[in-house]
């Protein structure tokens, strides 16, 4: 395996952030860890990255313990973080300069870096414009560059699509592909089930620092066997129903937020008549009703009663 993660844990006083996890990625593969806000992930990876110290645990990469070989493995690693970091004021060309010095990289390999960088981002004609004139889609796609100037062997994403427009997210993914199909390990966070389901090989299911659950794509949602999300949006929903909808035939699970009723069941399209005669016994208008396959999110709700992105 080419990054081996042991029995990983983390303890913040009496808060468990992470505990006692394991996965591990193949070389030229993109893993997800998927899971709510607060599920542990970017605490794994600021671990794996080497810049917080687990409470107890190993991380190896290559055959080596990054506890024991920090500096040799972080120059492996290219880390896109969360938050944006970088300097408002200066242009993107500055930035990516001083990224690349951060690195160590000398000012003739840098330069060249910067500019195929550039290209891969499709920001060239933007690069000697100041950050704070760009767009946040275009400041995330800076944020990854910086991390690519080393050329990293493992590219780790932590929500690099946060609070973006849909164009400039589509963009991100597609480049993300685009590194990989080149050879480039990954490892992607996010709370996005669909981002996931886009591009990740395998997948591990995070909630509480812990992991629930992992596999392929298909193999996470065979854990639901032929169960279907029924959405119901309805008018007039009381909380009591949802007692009456659990001891239906087939249904797995029901999650309500706002007017929006979701119901794990089997077979949904041959229980939709009885889900639907729940509602209107009891009175409530019923706005839309969709049947949608089987899907992370759908794991997710099956193994916890709660909604990914609650």
């Amino acid at each position: 395996m080419f990054l081996e993660v042991k029995d990983l844990k983390k303890v913040y006083k009496r808060q468990r952030a992470v505990d006692g996890i394991d996965f591990s990625l193949k070389e030229g593969e993109i893993f997800g860890l998927l899971g709510p806000n607060g599920a542990g992930k970017s605490t794994t990876i600021s671990m794996i990255a080497g810049l917080i110290k687990p409470t107890d645990g190993d991380i190896i990469v290559e055959g080596r313990s990054i506890l024991k070989s920090p500096k040799e493995i972080k120059r492996m690693m290219g880390l896109v973080p969360q938050e944006i970091a970088l300097y408002p004021t200066l242009s993107a060309r500055e930035n990516l300069k001083f990224w690349g010095r951060m690195y160590g990289m000398d000012s003739i390999r840098l330069k060249e870096r910067i500019d195929e960088v550039l290209r891969i981002l499709g920001l060239t004609e933007r690069a000697d414009h100041r950050i704070d004139t760009y767009s946040g889609g275009m400041k995330r796609r800076i944020n990854i560059g910086a991390a690519l100037l080393h050329q990293p062997k493992l590219l780790i994403m932590d929500e690099p699509t946060v609070g973006i427009d849909p164009q400039s997210r589509k963009h991100i993914l597609d480049m993300v592909l685009d590194l990989n199909r080149q050879g480039m390990t990954i490892l992607y966070t996010s709370h996005y089930m669909e981002e996931v389901e886009y591009l990740c090989h395998r997948v591990a299911i995070m909630d509480r620092g812990s992991i629930i659950a992992s596999g392929t794509k298909e193999e996470l949602k065979a854990m639901v066997g032929n169960a279907h999300k029924v959405v119901v949006e309805a008018d007039n929903f009381r909380q009591y129903m949802v007692d009456t909808l659990r001891v239906l035939e087939g249904v797995q699970q029901v999650m309500v937020e706002k007017q929006s009723i979701t119901i794990l069941v089997k077979d949904g399209r041959k229980r939709l008549a009885d889900i639907i005669k729940v509602f209107n016994d009891d009175g409530c208008k019923v706005n839309s009703v969709s049947i949608k396959e089987p899907d992370l999110e759908g794991v997710f709700l099956h193994l916890t009663g709660r909604a990914l992105r609650n």
